[in-house]
């Protein structure tokens, strides 16, 4: 197998035309989709809780960068080394991603979830490599790990479908970072070229989903962009702050009644010493 990965690879390197290496800079908008993931993160392990954030989107991330990252390896598909070393870097970054999340999830049915989901997604790349190794060889295997990465490409581009039913119905874009969007619609554009570019169906469906769907969360963003907290209904503020009024009466009022029962106490313990004194004398 060593050898083999060798020869391919050097046979991959050298296979890789002009045009697709002219797309190689936009190609930088995954590496900024993983840069803006990061300041999500960053307020997660700052406030030391994930609060409202899925982490259904990072594990399918995750899954889908490993098998991306497995269909581009010489042996499954030829002249696609780009496309194996990126989501080989997008990997590890991503397994950092769901450790934090695991770390500082909200409560332990949360975090229960994130185990499952990882567990869910650790079987179904496993399942995929022996698959692809034990059965399968030549076009066969590059079309089973083209179809795995393609359906759950889709499946990630598609995990924030979440967060867009929660900004509509909350009219509130506060888990729905701007950046974060743009991120998500640069990088599959930026994919979606390549893959034209090579003329690999397995790279420009999924992408050109996730373009889509980038595409319309940007929509949604300038939509509610002006909240940035969930919408409160109408009159919700005033009473608040009238339970907040009452609420520090009632505690005034038990710090007094608190105060007068001391005062009284300390005023019985006088009048019953001065008894005492009074009888022995």
């Amino acid at each position: 197998m060593p050898h083999l990965f060798l020869a391919s690879s050097a046979s991959a390197v050298r296979g890789i035309t002009a045009r697709r290496m002219f797309v190689v800079p936009p190609l930088t908008g995954e590496k900024i989709w993983r840069i803006l993931c990061s300041v999500t993160f960053w307020r997660i392990i700052r406030k030391r809780s994930t609060e409202d954030f899925s982490g259904v989107p990072y594990n399918m991330t995750l899954l889908n960068c490993l098998l991306s990252a497995w269909y581009g390896l010489p042996f499954v598909s030829p002249n696609n080394i780009l496309v194996s070393t990126i989501n080989g870097t997008g990997s590890v970054i991503e397994a950092i991603y769901v450790v934090i999340f695991l770390i500082f999830a909200v409560d332990r049915r949360a975090r229960l979830r994130m185990l499952g989901l990882l567990s869910i997604v650790a079987s179904i790349f496993t399942t995929v490599v022996l698959v692809s190794l034990l059965a399968l060889h030549g076009n066969a295997r590059k079309v089973f790990c083209g179809l795995a990465a393609t359906i759950f490409s889709i499946c990630m581009y598609a995990s924030p479908l979440s967060i867009m039913r929660l900004v509509i119905k909350t009219k509130s874009v506060e888990f729905m970072p701007f950046l974060l969007s743009l991120a998500v619609f640069l990088c599959g554009t930026s994919w979606f070229i390549y893959g034209l570019l090579g003329r690999d169906p397995f790279i420009i469906i999924p992408n050109g989903c996730g373009s889509f769907l980038g595409l319309v969360q940007l929509i949604l963003y300038f939509i509610y962009r002006k909240n940035k907290g969930p919408a409160a209904p109408a009159g919700k503020g005033e009473a608040a702050a009238a339970a907040d009024v009452e609420d520090a009466k009632k505690v005034a009022a038990a710090v007094e009644l608190a105060d007068a029962t001391t005062k009284k106490a300390a005023a019985d313990t006088v009048v019953g010493d001065s008894k005492i004194v009074t009888s022995q004398v």
